[in-house]
């Protein structure tokens, strides 16, 4: 059974939380606070974490800083802070998704569902991955239907594939695939983006796979059947 520790200070939404994934066959514990989730989370050893930002007593990046500090499980931010520059601060800190409140349910679970699938995945990698209609092939570069990438486009494609339904930060991309005098450079993505859409994309103008989170970053999103 997957452990989920929550933590929020709102205790209606810990208690929707605490009865919506239980129903799910979920494990829950609960934490009105930051230094009880760190608390906690050392104990009980959760395989995820859904954490607020606003917290009472630390700030929720600071929460993320600690549990980064010596684990690597999923964290999933779930907090009222719209502004992007909140959402890059956390996703930089070590987040994996963001949700921002009022949020539905049904979403918040599939973020779960998609976290807990990838930490799965990872000791068993797959070297290849399905994008629309073609196979990507990490291990060989390779892809099929003579679909041709520059060493860049590589680079940026491979990142966020081995990261299947996370939210990969601009800041994070351009480090890695530019460097870190690069950080200004966000139209390099929005021009890499659009061509490894155009590449693989089956309607390039309405992606469901090569997305961007506004403001924020981009995802990998998988074939639902996968």
């Amino acid at each position: 059974m997957t452990r989920v520790l929550v933590v929020d200070d709102e205790p209606q939404i810990l208690r929707a939380l605490r009865v919506n994934l239980a129903a799910r066959q979920y494990e829950v514990e609960v934490a009105p606070d930051g230094g009880t989730a760190l608390r906690l989370a050392a104990d009980w050893h959760p395989d995820l974490v859904i954490l607020d930002l606003g917290l009472p007593d630390l700030d929720g990046v600071e929460v993320i800083q600690g549990l980064r500090g010596w684990t690597s499980i999923p964290i999933i931010v779930l907090s009222g802070r719209a502004d992007s520059t909140d959402k890059v601060d956390a996703l930089d800190a070590g987040a994996d998704d963001y949700v921002t409140k009022p949020f539905s349910i049904d979403e918040l679970l599939a973020r779960v569902r998609a976290v807990t699938r990838r930490t799965g995945q990872q000791d068993g990698e797959n070297a290849t991955v399905q994008v629309g209609d073609h196979v990507v092939d990490l291990a060989d570069k390779t892809i099929s239907g003579g679909v041709r990438l520059t060493p860049t486009e590589w680079h940026f494609l491979e990142i966020l594939l081995r990261n299947p339904g996370k939210l990969i930060s601009q800041r994070q991309l351009l480090t890695e695939v530019w460097g870190s005098s690069y950080l200004k450079e966000t139209h390099y993505l929005r021009q890499y983006m659009a061509q490894l859409r155009r590449k693989l994309e089956r309607d390039p103008a309405h992606p469901v796979h090569l997305l961007t989170e506004p403001g924020m970053g981009y995802r990998f999103q998988p074939s639902s059947s996968t």
